[in-house]
């Protein structure tokens, strides 16, 4: 088991000596995060006070995430111990449904987590009304295809004269431009409606307060749990859903062979966790309404539909410009940030969807490069055999019988969109 508290104070952060970690975050340089964002959210104007405290949770959980090396090898190779001390406004209500919170966490992750909550200090300066119009819908922006396809739908969408809010989080700078470039496109897209774009940087730090190097593991699978506690914080100013375009395939996870618990990286837009992340936020009083528009959807049919609104040479652009790559982060001898591999299982997804959608793919791929100059990174980095053998076949009832959907969601239709997203990928790898 590994301890870890964050606070929003000082003098609590200086005697914190019984805790493994100690994550500081406060509006002056002496903190364990950067970016521009205080722990009360006074950048988003009024916010209440639940989404405020989850907010901190999920920076807790995703620092936390980040401070615990994986396990390299093996089965159980994501299998942690993980406790967090948070300080939040109203202790009693988060620490009723501790249990619950850390149930829906640890399917997000696959780590073994336990929540205690504080009192933190109240914030002396009173955030300010912001001077926007309110927004008509509030949609997740990430920089990858759906979220790209998801918010220029949605901008098509509303009526003239509408506001369309675009909240974006990145901890890698690489992502940063083209988040901002898609918004850019958007504008040129749908120039009859105001966009507003909350883009937020805030990661965790090298350093601890000592001086010291903290722990880094390089996956992060929590970090769609920040993602939507900022995109919440920012819906519940209207009081809208918010959207979080994630094609349904993805979203489902299958495993690529009985021994591996999914074929992506987290269960970040899974209905279980969806569901049950929106219970626990509701019954703490906290805004927690979140929908995906596209979870019936294969990628490639939620491409289609871009090409459908703004043409396939359009749509050639438009999604050329994304990032769905799972290594854009990645150091490498040679490898710009922001490169595409072009063989782990989002470029091989995103680029069966384009061939889906009879639409060119004018993405750079790592794995394209004639000159070869990347084979390395490029062959580490590879599961196209493995993706030929889970899509030799198309998907049998028993793998959607593992996949852990909620109550409402029936399993035929899961299963049918498995199968959708297989062919996909059989029809482009063919």
């Amino acid at each position: 088991m590994t301890s870890f508290l964050l606070t929003v104070d000082e003098q609590t952060a200086g005697a914190a000596a019984t805790f493994d970690e100690v994550f500081l975050w406060t509006r002056s340089t002496k903190s364990t995060y950067t970016g521009t964002l205080d722990p009360y959210l006074t950048t988003f104007g009024p916010v209440r006070q639940e989404n405020v405290d989850f907010v901190r949770i999920a920076l807790a959980v995703f620092s936390a995430d980040r401070s615990v090396r994986r396990k390299a090898r093996g089965s159980d190779w994501n299998d942690r111990n993980l406790e967090l001390t948070v300080e939040v406004s109203n202790p009693a209500a988060w620490q009723a449904h501790a249990a619950e919170l850390a149930q829906t966490v640890g399917f997000l992750t696959g780590d073994h987590w336990s929540f205690t909550f504080t009192q933190a200090t109240d914030s002396a300066t009173v955030e300010l009304e912001l001077e926007e119009a309110t927004p008509a819908a509030t949609v997740l922006l990430s920089g990858g295809a759906d979220s790209a396809a998801g918010a220029l739908l949605t901008a098509l969408s509303l009526d003239r004269g509408s506001t369309l809010q675009l909240v974006s989080h990145f901890s890698a700078m690489s992502i940063s431009p083209f988040q901002k470039d898609l918004v850019k496109r958007i504008k040129k897209a749908a120039p009859d409606i105001t966009l507003i774009h909350r883009q937020t940087n805030l990661n965790r730090t090298a350093k601890r307060l000592d001086g010291t190097d903290f722990k880094s593991e390089p996956s992060s699978r929590s970090r769609s749990l920040l993602f939507l506690a900022l995109g919440l914080a920012a819906a519940q100013r209207s009081g809208q859903p918010l959207l979080i375009p994630e094609n349904g395939f993805a979203s489902l996870n299958p495993p690529l062979g009985p021994e591996r618990r999914g074929s992506l990286s987290t269960h970040t837009t899974h209905p279980r966790f969806l569901a049950e992340l929106q219970e626990v936020l509701t019954k703490v009083g906290a805004h927690g309404i979140i929908q995906n528009p596209f979870q019936a959807l294969t990628k490639g049919q939620m491409f289609a539909q871009v090409a459908e609104e703004i043409g396939a040479n359009e749509a050639s652009k438009y999604l050329s410009a994304t990032n769905s790559c799972s290594h854009t982060d990645a150091r490498y001898s040679g490898v710009a940030p922001g490169s595409s591999c072009g063989v782990c299982f989002g470029c091989l997804v995103r680029r069966a969807s384009f061939h889906a959608a009879s639409i060119i793919d004018a993405t750079e791929y790592l794995s394209n490069d004639a000159a070869n100059r990347y084979a390395d990174f490029v062959s580490q980095k590879s599961i196209v055999e493995a993706m030929y053998d889970f899509a030799a076949e198309d998907p049998k009832p028993r793998m959607v019988m593992k996949m852990s959907l909620p109550e409402d969601y029936p399993p035929e239709e899961a299963l049918t969109l498995c199968r959708a997203g297989v062919r996909e990928l059989r029809a482009f790898l063919a």
